[in-house]
């Protein structure tokens, strides 16, 4: 049993870092307040190829194993979880499109979004669907060789810079079960009729947009489905979902990861009563308990990840790394408020945006209520066994 990276996992590691710590981590804080859309740092992520982090080689991209895809979004949420989800999105669509895509389909649209020209999201979420994806109302209907496409998405991340959206619609609303009249259509957002309607206020997650879409009359011809045949969308949406929540969970790590770095940090500088603060027992017992959480959250992710380099389905691995890490996140960003006294409720402190950040990682690629019984599912039916 090996708990190291290898030699090349650790390059990449320090790669990433050097980067965060360079590009993200001196503008994070003024541009979130600001609310200063990052194209630098966008353009950094195109240079160092990571918009093709998901995407096989034979179309430009890096083709990364999962583990180094889980640490790609560990390093740049350390920084900056906005930043991440701007990726984040890019790379499950892109994910999708190569596992499940045609080879018309893969030959189009992989070696633009490889490289960041062409720039992609996911867009499942509607309104009144979120959890319950097989709720959606957004229809599909066929009309000679096109599909005329109505309907309302919300929570669309990389909305306003997408070139095309996979957006998951029902083409067969009778279909019984629900899912098997599901598709994902791969929509150009030029498309007359599509609109991005509005931008969300958010708590936190900011540096990218979250938008709500409107999808009027929007034709589509029918050979946008994703993989050729109609009825495959939900599975092909919980596959890169599945897969997304090692993405959520190395966020989650890389989010912990900061809040006790800054809580450590401040820690050995504040002085009360003559002394650092970091001497007095009750914040030494909080600091090593941050430390053993987000060390327990790190190796939770990183082996849910080698289960997936492996090959094999990782729906309770993953949904175990997103659960576990996206609550230690919540916890850290706590303590190290807590730690910060008065100074941590400041937007001069890193911290504060951290707490804000933290609360989307326990909702995003399914709430962790959800994932629990995924999970409790998996092993009462056998399919994943601990011990």
């Amino acid at each position: 049993m090996d708990f190291t990276l290898t030699e090349e996992q650790r390059d990449f590691q320090q790669t990433l870092r050097r980067f965060v710590d360079r590009e993200i981590v001196p503008v994070a804080s003024e541009w979130e307040r600001t609310g200063r859309y990052p194209t630098e740092i966008v353009d950094h992520l195109k240079a160092l190829g990571l918009f093709g982090l998901t995407t096989p080689e034979e179309y430009g991209g890096l083709a990364l194993d999962m583990v180094s895809f889980t640490l790609v979004y560990e390093e740049i949420s350390r920084g900056w979880m906005g930043i991440a989800g701007i990726l984040g999105s890019h790379g499950l669509s892109a994910w999708m499109i190569a596992k499940h895509g045609t080879d018309e389909q893969k030959q189009h649209y992989l070696p633009k979004l490889a490289t960041g020209e062409w720039r992609t999201g996911v867009g499942l979420t509607e309104p009144g669907a979120g959890t319950d994806l097989q709720g959606i109302a957004t229809r599909a209907v066929r009309d000679g060789d096109h599909y005329v496409v109505n309907g309302t998405k919300t929570w669309i991340t990389n909305a306003r810079h997408a070139d095309v959206l996979p957006v998951l619609v029902k083409t067969d609303p009778d279909a019984q079960p629900r899912h098997r009249g599901m598709s994902l259509l791969l929509v150009p957002t030029d498309t007359p009729g599509f609109e991005v309607s509005r931008d969300l206020g958010k708590l936190g997650y900011k540096g990218t947009e979250s938008c709500e879409i409107n999808l009027v009359d929007v034709r589509v011809p029918v050979d946008a489905v994703l993989g050729g045949v109609e009825g495959r969308g939900m599975q092909q949406a919980l596959s890169g979902l599945e897969i997304g929540r090692l993405n959520i969970a190395g966020r989650s790590v890389g989010v912990a990861q900061a809040a006790y770095d800054a809580a450590l940090k401040y820690a050995g500088e504040r002085e009360a009563f003559g002394h650092p603060i970091a001497e007095f027992q009750a914040i030494a017992l909080k600091l090593a308990e941050m430390a053993t959480q987000l060390q327990a959250a790190r190796l939770l992710t990183y082996w849910a990840a080698s289960q997936a380099d492996a090959g094999k389905r990782v729906d309770a691995e993953s949904g175990m790394a997103k659960v576990f890490a996206s609550e230690t996140a919540l916890s850290l960003s706590l303590e190290a408020m807590r730690i910060h006294g008065g100074y941590g409720y400041s937007t001069e402190f890193v911290v504060e945006r951290l707490y804000r950040d933290a609360p989307l990682m326990a909702i995003g690629e399914g709430t962790n209520d959800v994932l629990r019984t995924v999970i409790a599912k998996s092993l009462v039916a056998g399919k994943t066994v601990v011990g």
